[in-house]
């Protein structure tokens, strides 16, 4: 006989008997419409009922079912399980603020309404029932501008969930692609050579991204901040640094994941008015990322100054971004998308274990108040994926991105963007040859906890690095530095770490690793332990030297001995007169710079 099995793949004819025990039926259901786990099959003979799992009906027979020759029955199932998303929850290793979140359910509760709730205290209705994390209403109410990556995978159905011993199939995340498939499978030779419909990549319609990886940005105090901007202050020069920190969750919106700031790492670089050029920053970068591994941290960001003084004395600054300008320029879309794609967030949910980036971009510019103000951003994936392809480029009109003109070497899809024009009618547009950057930005809020706790707490800041002149990190400044106070304060400093563990002396697995422990917990016998080890010991001696010929030669003579004891010549083994950086090996070329000693 004839069954028909109707499914959200449609209608199908499996052939059984009667006498056929319903294990078989679920069988040919599962090889007819390809079901990988044909243990999560459930059945009905009316649509949108109660479903039972075939399984639990086991040992019946169809006949002893009452299924007869061409009845209608309903199916429902799992697409795959277990499933490559499932496979990787062993795999891919996720921060832990998701390993956390993916545990919540994120229903906002609702007390009840006293208008229009009538049942007891212990029941529920439409009135009071909890929302989801992502309701639109809820959302606009509280002015949250995007739902949270989390609450955006519960309005996907994205979330994992286990049936037994395996995992209910989950729909993959796939961020998007518009670069030419050099793959393709019609047999044609590759591109240039050749293209079809299924190796091109689809047109693009530009919109809003409804969702964002960060919510919001959190300093963990407002020094960082100002000691950051005080360069600017100084100098009237620009500044550029990589934020380091850590992802917690954000009650405040649904799910939410915010970035915790506890340092700013500035790179080498040359400031002007206007902006900042960075050098090669590969080494210094690195060693960077290590002390703030060794710490707990983790790059977050980046931040950087746009500010000009509006002359006025009051210590205001002018407002060049705003809604007649522009907030975030083409220019800062394209290398905020280049960062994000160097820093992917790693997730379950994923065919290829990421989606999307936690990397944020902080500009510290004027507001329309004339107040220094710091403004939170992120770019879409839609934003990354064209840079990537070589789809755009910056304008030089701030606001506006432009779209790469199609060569022999490069293929660049339809683009289009909807707007509301004078009528109030949404209407599409070609975004060529250009289209306006908010279609690429993602806002993220930003501030300051009610309860400081800074991960560093020294009283006495330690210079930062890589500035010049007489904000520069040397062994005079490190030599006053651990002469200011205790050590059990002065050591808990990001800056100070970093000089110290740069000057090669301290040994990574004993002593350093004692000097880390000693600025993140404070304890002071950490700090008489360290005192007694010979690294430090050693580098007391070599910053006492110093110090001791750099006041001996503060007359200028040049009669002294050249040797390492003598004289303002001492001086010369140990810092580069470059850039410096405090040598320890005696090379004739510096160690951090490479440039002559002498």
């Amino acid at each position: 006989m004839l069954v028909r099995v109707r499914s959200k793949e449609g209608t199908h004819r499996i052939e059984v008997n009667l006498t056929d025990d319903i294990i078989i039926l679920r069988n040919k259901i599962a090889a007819e419409l390809k079901i990988i786990d044909p243990s999560t099959i459930t059945v009905s003979d009316q649509p949108n009922a109660g479903a039972t799992p075939m399984d639990s009906l086991s040992g019946k027979t169809l006949g002893e079912l009452n299924v007869k020759h061409g009845d209608l029955l309903y199916v429902g199932f799992a697409e795959a399980a277990p499933t490559p998303t499932a496979n990787k929850t062993s795999t891919v290793v996720q921060d832990a603020v998701d390993d956390f979140l993916d545990t919540q359910t994120g229903h906002i509760k609702r007390d009840k309404d006293a208008k229009f709730c009538k049942h007891a205290s212990n029941g529920m209705c439409d009135y009071c029932m909890p929302l989801e994390p992502f309701d639109p209403a809820y959302l606009e109410e509280h002015k949250i501008k995007s739902m949270s990556f989390h609450a955006y995978l519960r309005k996907l159905g994205s979330h994992e969930k286990k049936q037994g011993t395996n995992y209910i199939t989950l729909p993959s995340l796939e961020e998007p692609s518009y670069k030419v498939k050099t793959n393709c499978s019609s047999g044609h030779p590759p591109w240039p050579a050749s293209i079809c419909t299924k190796c091109q990549p689809s047109a693009i319609t530009l919109q809003r991204q409804t969702f964002r990886i960060v919510d919001h940005v959190e300093f963990a105090n407002g020094t960082i901040i100002d000691k950051f901007i005080d360069y600017w202050r100084n100098t009237g020069l620009q500044r550029f640094g990589y934020m380091y920190g850590r992802y917690e969750p954000y009650p405040e919106v649904p799910l939410g994941i915010k970035a915790v700031v506890e340092v700013i790492y500035e790179p080498p670089q040359e400031g002007d008015s206007e902006g900042v050029k960075l050098d090669s920053p590969i080494e210094g970068e690195k060693k960077a990322d290590e002390m703030a591994a060794a710490c707990g941290l983790q790059r977050v960001g980046m931040i950087y100054t746009d500010l000009t003084d509006d002359g006025t004395g009051k210590g205001t600054v002018l407002c060049k971004r705003h809604i007649d300008s522009y907030f975030f320029s083409s220019q800062e879309c394209q290398f905020a998308a280049v960062m994000q794609q160097k820093y992917p967030n790693a997730t379950k949910y994923s065919s290829t274990g990421s989606f999307g980036s936690k990397f944020v971009t902080c500009v510290i510019s004027g507001n329309e108040e004339s107040n220094i103000d710091v403004s939170s951003y992120q770019v879409s994936n839609t934003c990354v994926g064209m840079v990537d392809a070589d789809i755009v480029e910056p304008s030089v009109e701030p606001g506006i991105m432009r779209v790469k003109e199609p060569t022999s070497e490069r293929y660049i899809p339809e683009v289009f963007f909807k707007y509301k024009n004078e009528y109030n009618l949404v209407v599409q547009k070609d975004a060529k040859p250009s289209f306006p950057v908010e279609y690429l930005l993602v806002n993220a809020t930003h501030g300051f906890p009610v309860k400081a706790a800074p991960m560093f707490s020294s009283s006495n800041s330690f210079p930062i690095e890589n500035r010049v002149g007489q904000f520069a990190q040397d062994a005079g400044k490190l030599h006053r530095h651990l002469q200011s106070g205790k050590l059990v304060d002065l050591a808990s400093d990001y800056h100070f770490l970093l000089f110290v563990r740069s000057m090669g002396v301290l040994n990574d697995n004993d002593e350093m690793t004692l000097l880390v422990r000693l600025a993140l917990l404070h304890k002071e016998e950490d700090a008489q332990q360290l005192e007694q080890k010979p690294g430090w010991q050693t580098l007391m001696s070599i910053l006492k030297e110093s110090a001791g010929s750099s006041s001996s030669g503060g007359g200028g003579g040049g009669g002294g001995s050249s040797g390492a004891s003598g004289g303002a010549s001492a001086i010369a083994p140990w810092t580069c007169r470059h850039c410096t950086f405090l040598n320890t090996h005696g090379d004739e070329n510096c160690e951090m710079c490479g440039l002559p000693m002498g």
